[in-house]
């Protein structure tokens, strides 16, 4: 498949795994950008600039494919020193970035000077908009199906994704409730020149999430997810376990912040992913991981998604766009 998103960042496939914290390591990032798609890893999973660039020397070891680091801003822990991480990124030699949670404005001259295509995450076509002003090169844009913060305005990607390709001129990324082939066709239908995802990437051999969390997301149906945060604007979409239900009937009695701080605790989602207690902490997962059914290799995974889209775009719709000609025909 040729899009402007392959064209751009010189992949074989137009799909994207996107950053996820504490996931994103050399290893799922080097094996999806094998596959043909773009790996991300994730900078914050690593506590120190130092041990993001030994991360990324690591990763470059693994694959000679092109793959990202996604820079999250603003939405952890105020003492990260995010210029430093930045001087990493653009010393490392990576050419790639995915940005996410607040603007990348302040990096943008640092990027650019280093040759270095930005790919930033938004909620909202407003949000998009100003991205594309301040010059990224590509717009990921999260419907409301996704994991993670899927923003305050409900908007399925149904409905986001040509939204956003009709208001932008650069690329669009399709996000969210995404995990086989007819998500690909869909999003190349409604104007996207690829696509993001997480969760499915999440649940593959070379995730180094514990198999009894990857079962659980394989045992899932789509309305296993919860909404959490809402009353502190910050919603968040994890799986419907003890501590998400906790978090919601502390937010539903007007508690704050604090009083579920520990049980959203980045130590105990640490320990969901490691441990397999799909109980034991916030686990982020969306509502895509109701059409995930089995846990294959990312090379397998991406064969799969690229193969099925080809035969859905080019056998069953051509085919029902002919017969249509065809009865129209017969009919006149």
């Amino acid at each position: 498949m040729k899009t402007r998103l392959t064209e751009l960042l010189g992949i074989a496939s137009p799909i994207i795994c996107g950053g996820m914290m504490r996931v994103g390591t050399a290893d799922l990032a080097a094996a999806v950008s094998n596959a043909g798609a773009l790996g991300v890893m994730t900078a914050l999973t690593l506590p120190t600039p130092e041990e993001l660039e030994a991360e990324i020397a690591r990763c470059r070891s693994l694959t000679d494919k092109p793959f990202a680091v996604n820079l999250t801003v603003g939405v952890v822990a105020s003492e990260i020193n995010y210029d430093d991480y930045v001087d990493v990124i653009v010393n490392s030699g990576v050419k790639i970035v995915e940005t996410a949670g607040r603007s990348p404005e302040p990096f943008m001259d640092r990027f650019k000077a280093a040759g270095i295509k930005v790919i930033h995450k938004c909620v909202a076509v407003r949000h998009a908009l100003k991205a594309e002003r301040i010059g990224v090169d590509v717009v990921s844009i999260d419907g409301f199906e996704c994991a993670g913060h899927p923003g305050e305005q409900d908007v399925g990607g149904l409905v986001l994704f040509p939204a956003a390709t009709q208001a932008l001129k650069i690329p669009v990324v399709a996000s969210g409730g995404i995990a086989d082939g007819r998500g690909l066709a869909a999003a190349l239908a409604l104007g996207c020149d690829g696509i993001n995802m997480g969760t499915r990437f999440l649940v593959t051999q070379e995730s180094l999430v514990h198999a009894d969390i990857k079962r659980a997301v394989v045992d899932m149906d789509e309305t296993q997810t919860r909404l959490i945060f809402r009353s502190f604007k910050n919603t968040a979409r994890v799986y419907r376990n003890s501590v998400a239900d906790k978090v919601a009937e502390i937010e539903s009695t007007g508690g704050d912040f604090s009083e579920v701080h520990e049980l959203v605790s980045g130590g105990n989602q640490y320990k969901a992913w490691t441990s397999g207690d799909i109980d034991a902490g916030m686990v982020t997962v969306g509502m895509s991981g109701g059409l995930i059914n089995d846990i294959p290799t990312c090379q397998e995974l991406v064969q799969n998604i690229v193969g099925d889209a080809e035969r859905i775009i080019s056998d069953r719709l051509v085919s029902i766009v002919a017969e249509g000609a065809v009865d129209a025909s017969t009919a006149a």
